[in-house]
């Protein structure tokens, strides 16, 4: 039959993927610097070969006779949505030439190393060549996918599928809205410090894995690593690793690190085992290995996990005395209010990824500023670092002071993601939207009152997990919540935390 030949070559296709995401959680956490020209090469194969397999003409016409093949079948049959969804990578992969994939999957291999280097350095200039030329693929992919009102949409759409710069601004408006009161109340509470520590980062490791192992991830399937920018990345079901990274004078990196991508493991290993190895537990587009349904809905565990139970008191009030245990000088003084305070301080920074919750989003607001205006030509490469200081500026009062802590702060860029940024914000009102929701259903909220994370992941794997790539991110809100994304639940949760 044409659909199990057609289903075995997009088995291939993610065996690919899978070695691919291979080679890149090696790039991070591993390779040496040495490393770096050939395993450029090898990832920019795997990815030719990949959308080659996609793009065939053996791959259409299978994918043709398997449509007829199921034209009879029940409307709700599964067949039906997993053809739709080769179709459509296979259309799109059949726009973009061969050597633009090819060129884009070297140049990110390459790029991420040069970004990490001048990073460390604290030198724009030596990044910038290799910005120069992601921007400029990026471009080119997007003419080749094609778009309409804005080239950034095109972008966009790969990581979150039906979202444009259209129906961004007016989240980002209701949002910028909701925020503003709670900021000015929130600076008025009295500061929050922990100590410097030493938090030796091995017993950092030890925590973090505990506690990732009590919310329900399975390191029997997975591991943790440190990195320089923390990621979590999947072989299937059976081998989803996360990573984190570790701060001597700081715990909170590391600890809320660890919860936010047990939160993405949680999801990539409750995916249904029947998908493994299908287009409902592979990116075909974005040409990933990833059982989420989009980025944002990937993002909406991670922080449903770090904020929604990690930041809350009731966990730091059942759990701060394991803290204590692991840092006894370090944490001897604090409660678990005080600890509870110190997690939860509101500050506007200078790095995202360390971003109290209320300003958190602004930081996205500035990236996909830059990054729509980079993408529809209104800005330059050579113009970047400053006008990052100035939309840090605008959105958040601060001004840099070098550019590590600047334009270079972010994995992103690097690696191409060029359009992804939005989905952040997406999962934090997503995560609130679930939240909301699970907090109805009986035997959850007295779980997390007990330190029963159980309940919660019962209830997430239903409604979110297990359906893989199967539903839309739009189709899983309308069946966990009853309405579709919307910031009135994340605005709610805001104020009660922060509006006191």
């Amino acid at each position: 039959m044409s659909l199990t030949a057609l289903r075995q070559r997009i088995a291939t296709v993610s065996d690919l993927l899978c070695t691919l995401n291979l080679l890149v959680w090696d790039s991070r956490t591993m390779m040496p610097a040495g490393g770096t020209e050939s395993r450029g090469h090898q990832i920019a194969t795997a990815t030719r070969l990949a959308r080659d397999m996609i793009a065939a003409d053996q791959t259409l016409e299978l994918l043709d006779q398997a449509e007829q093949e199921v034209a009879g079948l029940p409307p709700d049959d599964d067949a039906h949505e997993e053809l739709r969804q080769i179709r459509q990578a296979v259309s799109l992969h059949r726009r973009v030439p061969a050597e633009l994939v090819e060129r884009r999957a070297a140049i990110r291999a390459k790029a991420n190393a040069a970004w990490a280097a001048a990073r460390d350095a604290n030198d724009f200039a030596a990044f910038a060549p290799w910005l120069e030329e992601t921007v400029a693929s990026t471009r080119d992919y997007a003419d080749a996918i094609g778009w309409s009102e804005h080239r950034y949409d095109a972008m966009i759409g790969l990581y979150e599928p039906g979202e444009t710069v259209a129906t961004l601004q007016p989240l980002f408006s209701d949002l910028r809205l909701g925020i503003a009161p709670l900021l000015e109340k929130a600076r008025e509470r009295p500061p929050a410090e922990l100590s410097g520590g030493p938090f030796p980062p091995s017993i950092q490791a030890e925590t973090a894995k505990r506690f990732a192992a009590l919310f329900g991830y399975d390191f029997g399937r997975g591991r943790l690593d440190a990195t320089v920018h923390p990621f979590e990345i999947s072989f299937t079901r059976s081998d989803v690793r996360i990573t984190t990274r570790f701060n001597v004078q700081d715990l909170r990196p590391a600890l809320f690190g660890a919860f936010h991508e047990t939160g993405h493991g949680l999801y990539e290993q409750n995916v249904d085992p029947g998908y493994t190895r299908s287009a409902f537990a592979t990116d075909l587009v974005g040409l990933y290995a990833v059982g989420g349904t989009s980025f944002g809905a990937h993002e909406s565990q991670s922080r449903l996990w770090e904020n929604h139970v990690g930041r809350s008191l009731r966990f730091w009030r059942l759990h701060f005395a394991d803290l204590q245990a692991a840092f006894p000088d370090a944490l001897a003084s604090l409660t678990p209010d005080q600890f509870y305070a110190a997690v939860t301080v509101v500050r506007p920074s200078l790095i995202r990824v360390e971003a109290d919750e209320l300003t958190y989003d602004l930081h996205i607001m500035v990236r996909v500023e830059l990054e729509a205006a980079l993408m529809d030509g209104g800005l330059s490469v050579g113009d970047l670092p400053a006008a990052w200081n100035d939309a840090m500026r605008r959105h958040l009062g601060l001004t840099p002071p070098d550019d590590r802590r600047g334009v270079l702060q972010d994995i992103h860029w690097s690696s191409g993601m060029i359009g992804s940024f939005c989905t952040y914000t997406i999962g934090n009102v997503m995560a609130a939207q679930l939240f909301e929701a699970a907090m109805r259903v009986d035997g959850v909220s007295d779980g997390l009152d007990r330190g029963d994370y159980a309940p919660l992941g019962a209830w997430l794997r239903d409604r979110v997990w297990r359906h893989g790539r199967r539903r839309s991110r739009t189709e899983i809100l309308q069946h966990a919540t009853g309405s579709p994304l919307a910031p009135d639940a994340y605005i709610r949760r805001l104020a009660e935390r922060y509006g006191a």
